[in-house]
């Protein structure tokens, strides 16, 4: 049983077991991660009729996301995994979104700034995984669908990343012996934060 967390596009959580999505909860928004995160966890826990005992890894999205939302969601994963001693599983969460679609497609997802991020993707393999050949980067927003459509590829213009699709496609990944994403986090851009010189008061994180 998997504990699966995203918080790339709003904030997503799921249990999945044995390649079904057990329980899921998702919010929208995309400010107040911190809060959200650990109700939607014990939410689908309860739902799940599961403990944390119960769960054998956590899998996490690592993005492309805002710094801000996307590093309450590794931070949560990790901390949540550290407590009950059970590995970390990275999944870039645009595989996620990609997991169980056929055919070549893109991928992109709100980068704001007028930018989205994307990713493109071939055929999956025999094995049902998604084939990511280009990607993650940052496009400018508009004329996105029609510059990214390269050879009539179909552009997915997600607004959400499946947490039930993130943890199964975590959980396939592991069963295969397969290597995860690294866990780093995908910004894509600096983080709207610079340390200013330190002076007497030590330093000082202007925003």
């Amino acid at each position: 049983m998997l504990l699966a967390i995203d918080t790339s596009v709003g904030s997503a959580v799921a249990v999945v077991d044995d390649g079904a999505v057990i329980a899921e909860r998702a919010d929208p928004g995309t400010r107040g991660h911190a809060e959200t995160i650990g109700v939607l966890i014990a939410r689908c826990l309860a739902h799940a009729g599961a403990t944390p005992a119960d769960l054998s890894a956590v899998a996490v999205g690592t993005g492309p996301g805002p710094f801000t939302g996307l590093r309450v969601g590794i931070a949560a994963a990790r901390a949540f995994a550290f407590g009950i001693g059970r590995p970390v599983l990275p999944v870039v969460s645009h595989d996620a979104i990609a997991f169980g679609r056929p055919g070549a497609f893109v991928v992109t997802t709100d980068a704001r700034r007028r930018e989205v991020a994307w990713s493109r993707y071939a055929p999956a393999g025999a094995d049902g995984l998604p084939v990511r050949v280009s990607g993650p980067d940052l496009a400018p927003a508009d004329g996105a669908a029609d510059a990214l459509a390269v050879d009539g590829l179909e552009v997915i213009a997600a607004d959400r990343v499946p947490a039930g699709a993130l943890g199964l496609l975590a959980g396939s990944r592991r069963a295969r012996g397969l290597p995860h994403a690294d866990d780093a986090p995908l910004y894509l851009r600096a983080p709207d934060v610079t340390m200013s010189a330190t002076n007497a008061s030590g330093p000082r994180v202007t925003r």
